[in-house]
Order: structure tokens, then C-alpha cells, then sequence
């Protein structure tokens, strides 16, 4: 698992991908801290560039790698090495990488010009991280999946589309339809099943803005905002990245190749 592990970190270190994914990140940061009048607005802004575009470069990166290197897994699969370990050296190895740009895109501006700030951009490169951890395991459980390379794009996009924007959407138009009703505990309960939704209440209630989020702020910084609700988040985090890791390992221990 080591050796296949250094082989996707290094393999994924020299490309492109993650090249321009730390530069971006290394720019987007450094621009907001340079030039915004608040840091703490400049974090929020940078939170809605985090939710969105690492879940989706996790999701192409993950699936791209793995149909690039679909041979290779097939020659390795057929040397006397266990499944399990294979493909767990590929996931920490794709996400060794995703994390380390993680860390110098959004670290290093935040260790030259947010120094003050240090706390809440650490929280937001703990939801990036666990983000990168999530969406990762859901792309390769995707590309062990499908055989045909189109399908799995689209899948990977649509589960993308679903966590991002489709998820709120649903959500608004039952809270509209159910407005009538106490829905408090509900909304709370369908942030816990959505990561990106879940980890933009983290941040935001870190930065003292649960204002923006409407409706169901003031019962997210009754429960989120005490240290139990905040272990209870995390721990929640920690399931999603649990749960599809599982699946994964539970396809590739069984997949065909």
C-alpha cells in the first residue's frame, strides 16, 4: 500500500491538476487577504470559492485518475497484492496531493497576510480537507462503477450538481410548502446529510454570520454554536468520509476487472 501510495502522490504532484488547483488557490487568497477591508468578509468570500470548487475538482481529479490508470490497476491487480490495499494507496495517495495544494494555496497567504485570522482560515482548510476526503472516495466509487468513461463523467458532475446547488433548492421549496409547520430540528437534520452545506455552517457561525444563513440560522447558533453541536458536526464530517471510504473499499475488494 506505500509504494502504491507514493506512486499516485508523486504521479499526481507532477500534474497539471494540481499545479494550476494550488495556484488558484494560492491567488484567490492572496488577492482577498491583500485587498479586502475586512478579513473576515475576505474569508467568507474565499468559503464560497472553497464549498464549491474543491468538491468539484475532487470529484473530475478522482474520476480522471482513475480512468487514466485503468491498465495500471489492472497490472497490478493481477500481482499478489490485496485489493484493499490498492486501492486505499490510491485514495490517500489522491488525496496526499489535493491536500498539500490545500495547504500552500490557502496556508501560506493565510501565515503572510491573515496571521490574525489564523483560527477561522484553519477552519476553512479543515472543511477543504474534509471536502477533498468525501468527494475523492464518491469520484472512484463512481469510476468502479461504470466502465464507460462518458457515464462516469456525468455521474461525477451530476452528484457534483445534486450537493451543490440541487440539495438547497429541494430544501427552500419544502421549507416553503412546510412553512406552516416548526421545521427548526427538520432543516437541521437535512444540513447534517449535505458535507458543503454542512461545512458552510461551521464556517459561518466560526465567523459570527449565522445572519446569512436566513431561516434556520438562529436554530444552527442555538445547536451548532455550543461546543457539543460543534463535536456533533465533526463527527457527522467524519461519518461522510467513513461511509464512502467503506463503499469504495467493499467495490474494489469485489470489482471484476
Amino acid at each position: 500500500m506505500v509504494n502504491v501510495f507514493r506512486y499516485c502522490l508523486f504521479d499526481l504532484l507532477r500534474s497539471r491538476w494540481s499545479v494550476v488547483y494550488t495556484v488558484f488557490y494560492l491567488i484567490c487568497a492572496s488577492a482577498l487577504l491583500h485587498f479586502s477591508n475586512s478579513p473576515s468578509n475576505a474569508v467568507a468570500s474565499l468559503m464560497n470559492i472553497v464549498l464549491f470548487i474543491t468538491p468539484l475538482v475532487s470529484m473530475l481529479l478522482g474520476i480522471i485518475y482513475f480512468y487514466q490508470n485503468r491498465e495500471f490497476a489492472e497490472l497490478m491487480l493481477s500481482q499478489p497484492i490485496k485489493r484493499v490495499h490498492f486501492f486505499l494507496g490510491n485514495y490517500l495517495g489522491l488525496n496526499a496531493s489535493m491536500i498539500l495544494s490545500l495547504l500552500i494555496g490557502l496556508g501560506v497567504p493565510a501565515l503572510v497576510f491573515g496571521w490574525n485570522y489564523i483560527g477561522q482560515l484553519g477552519i476553512l482548510l479543515t472543511s477543504g480537507i474534509l471536502l477533498s476526503l468525501i468527494f475523492s472516495a464518491l469520484a472512484l466509487w463512481i469510476s468502479l462503477q461504470n466502465e464507460n468513461r462518458i457515464k462516469g463523467f456525468g455521474m461525477a458532475i451530476l452528484t457534483w450538481l445534486f450537493f451543490a446547488i440541487i440539495y438547497d433548492g429541494l430544501f427552500l421549496i419544502l421549507l416553503l410548502w412546510f412553512s406552516d409547520y416548526p421545521l427548526e430540528n427538520a432543516a437541521l437534520i437535512a444540513t447534517l446529510f449535505n458535507p458543503i452545506d454542512l461545512g458552510r455552517v461551521l464556517i459561518l457561525l466560526q465567523l459570527d454570520l449565522s445572519a446569512l444563513l436566513g431561516f434556520t440560522g438562529a436554530s444552527f447558533k442555538h445547536f451548532l454554536g455550543s461546543s457539543v453541536g460543534i463535536v456533533v458536526a465533526l463527527m457527522t464530517a467524519v461519518l461522510w468520509v467513513i461511509v464512502p471510504l467503506g463503499i469504495l473499499l467493499r467495490k474494489g475488494n469485489r470489482k471484476d476487472f
